[in-house]
């Protein structure tokens, strides 16, 4: 073997003699951290976040050398495109405008955003509405049914009042699905002193940070799994929100949980 690698003996043996060098064993260390974190996210995690989290635990170590030992090791983020169906809406009042366009949230519950998706339990639909607070991307509320109507949307709302401060002039946002222009939900926000605020007309990512969220929860719990039961189903769904809440990094809040982003800056 030294004749085919054109390797002397004498070489092949100090080599065997000194053992891995510094290098070699500082990434076998950095390496056993990436894969705890990696492991402890389910994998959701690239390096830009895991070179976040490495800083945060005091590892000394550069963003290139993350990506280069993830990309050696096959450690690579999970990620999926997904195609959104939607249900063809019943009506839309064009005197809902986009209430929020150019307002920026400067602390937690001013302005909430919220969005309905598609979930299957047992070969059935289920509907999952979920309430966000903009400022911090914290879910602050939802509700999970087999119809997806004013009721559904209305019981994820009033989830989210129990918990935070609803005061006059809080705005709402949602795209222009049947249910947030059904006038009993319309009526409870305008009781309630709520502003309500809809996507313009063919605008999609006037909502995008329900559209992320959504994204993100369905690569991560949602794909490859089957839910026998709608127990299964809401029980991941309460994991999810924890975790989203507490423990998932996002770039946008300078790599920050939502619940840190509203201590630290809120």
């Amino acid at each position: 073997m030294c004749d085919v690698y054109e390797v002397s003996t004498r070489g092949y043996h100090s080599w065997k003699e000194r053992g891995l060098s510094a290098h070699t064993l500082k990434d076998r260390e950095i390496l056993a951290s990436i894969e705890r974190i990696f492991t402890d996210v389910n994998g959701i995690y690239g390096s830009p976040k895991i070179h976040e989290v490495l800083k945060s635990e005091d590892v000394c170590v550069g963003l290139n050398r993350v990506a280069r030992l993830m990309r050696e090791n096959s450690l690579k983020a999970r990620c999926a495109r997904m195609c959104r169906s939607h249900a063809k809406m019943d009506r839309f009042y064009a005197s809902i405008r986009n209430n929020i366009h150019g307002i920026e949230a400067t602390g937690p519950d001013q302005i909430w955003v919220g969005d309905v998706t598609y979930l299957r339990a047992n070969d059935e639909w289920r509907y999952l509405a979920v309430i966000m607070d903009k400022f911090s991307r914290r879910i602050v509320g939802w509700s999970l049914s087999e119809k997806r109507n004013s009721d559904l949307s209305l019981k994820a709302f009033k989830h989210a009042a129990r918990k935070r401060l609803v005061t006059s002039g809080l705005y709402f946002h949602s795209d222009r699905g049947a249910e947030y222009v059904a006038f009993k939900y319309r009526n409870w926000l305008k009781d309630n002193g709520v502003i309500q605020s809809m996507n313009r007309k063919g605008v999609m990512n006037d909502n995008a940070e329900m559209e992320s969220f959504f994204h993100s929860f369905k690569v991560e719990r949602i794909h490859k799994n089957e839910f026998v039961t709608e127990k299964e189903l809401r029980a991941t769904i309460i994991e999810y929100v924890g975790f989203y809440n507490q423990k998932r990094i996002h770039s946008s809040l300078n790599y920050m949980t939502p619940n840190d982003y509203e201590v630290c800056v809120g």
